[in-house]
């Protein structure tokens, strides 16, 4: 196991009716003025908008308004909001919705308190120390944005989906009912268990040795995902299965699973490509990619591979030739994904072979290699969407 740092300062809220006391909180982290950023129209419908609203106004916390957050959120939002924000005073972020509303609110946050382009934080232009604070009331379980230092945005000049982070980033305080996810699309559930699940596969899959608390941290997630996602998708109103997600959810990206280990994060950086060109979902597209790379890369640690068979997918151990074993736990993972309705290929998602070219050419590493687990240059990336081309 690897040296470590480790702060994960959030305070997390959960239960049924928490979104009620959010107030309670903004206040107790020195919330005055409250940008409340949120998406569409969910949260209008539900009523949660104004349970939100009503817990502010009881705890005197004045509050200004942005909504129109989108999947896959984009920088032209971001701009605004931090406009907003410096007119109108602002001291404190509260991102109402889910990964994408969240990951806009770190944006606007880090943008507020820097005097030049938010974006170099996505580019690398500039190192995110310090931000305005943020808190979320949480809708969806995917992102983990609710507990991470992560944000991923969508520059719209060039349609860049990059990422930043920064411990500046993780929320003050998240509030996670778990009921707020029973009116999400069976979809956008499905969508959801991938997001987490391969959370969780880009920090098992190391070079890094005798990391067993870890490893066996991760296993219990994924396990917990394959059981309670169909639970959650023949009856959506399954509070217990909902709650158990949420929490894995968090657990996933708040990087407990991952210290102590170095981490790949390929697979999330191909897919950024697809779901910046095509606007489709994260998860989804994640489904389409995990496979196509866990295949690519497989030769390189065979026994890592092996281990994921046999411990998460229930595989016999092939001892003569264990690259039988590794491949039948990555055909397995596959049924599951299209078992809960991911989409496992170019032809599913609606992706074109043709575009590969265009992929691969936005991919961001210049003449580089990129990865935690395997190194992979533009020639690498290239075969891994092929294979998702060819499936």
């Amino acid at each position: 196991m690897n040296n470590f740092d480790f702060c994960s300062p959030t305070y997390f809220v959960f239960g049924k009716d928490r979104e009620n006391e959010t107030g309670v909180y903004v206040k107790k982290y020195n919330g005055t003025k409250v940008l409340l950023h949120y998406g569409g129209g969910s949260v209008i419908k539900t009523g949660l908008l104004d349970r939100v609203k009503s817990s502010l106004s009881k705890e005197g916390i004045g509050y200004v308004e942005l909504g129109g957050a989108a999947p896959n959120p984009r920088s032209g939002l971001v701009y605004e909001g931090i406009k907003l924000c410096k007119e109108e005073n602002v001291d404190f972020i509260l991102a109402v919705g889910g990964g994408s509303v969240i990951d806009s609110s770190k944006a606007i946050a880090a943008g507020v308190l820097y005097d030049g382009d938010f974006w170099d934080f996505y580019s690398g232009k500039a190192a995110l120390m310090n931000a305005l604070p943020v808190g979320t009331v949480l809708t969806i379980a995917a992102a983990g944005s609710e507990g991470s230092g992560d944000t991923v945005i969508t520059h719209e000049d060039g349609m860049l989906k990059r990422g930043a982070g920064g411990d500046c980033l993780r929320p003050k305080f998240s509030i996670l009912n778990p009921a707020l996810t029973q009116t999400v699309s069976t979809y956008q559930t499905a969508c959801g268990a991938t997001d987490i699940i391969a959370h969780v596969f880009e920090r098992y899959f190391t070079n890094t040795t005798e990391v067993e608390v870890t490893d066996r941290l991760c296993e219990s997630i994924i396990l917990t995902m394959i059981k309670e996602t169909p639970r959650v998708i023949s009856n959506p109103d399954n509070y217990d299965a909902r709650a158990n997600i949420m929490w894995a959810g968090m657990v996933a990206h708040n990087n407990i699973v991952g210290v102590g280990r170095t981490q790949d994060w390929n697979s999330h950086g191909i897919e950024h490509e697809l779901s910046a060109l095509y606007d489709c979902a994260h998860g989804a597209g994640l489904a389409v990619i995990m496979p196509a790379w866990m295949k690519y890369v497989m030769k390189h640690d065979i026994m890592r591979f092996c281990q994921m068979a046999t411990r998460i997918f229930g595989c016999e151990m092939n001892f003569a030739q264990p690259e039988v074993t590794a491949l039948e736990g990555i055909n397995r993972f596959k049924q599951f994904l299209s078992s809960i309705g991911m989409p496992t290929s170019f032809r599913e998602l609606g992706a074109k072979a043709d575009d590969i070219d265009y992929l691969v050419d936005t991919f961001g590493i210049g003449d580089g290699k990129t990865g935690g687990f395997v190194q992979l240059a533009k020639e690498d990336i290239r075969a891994i969407y092929e294979i998702a081309a060819n499936e």
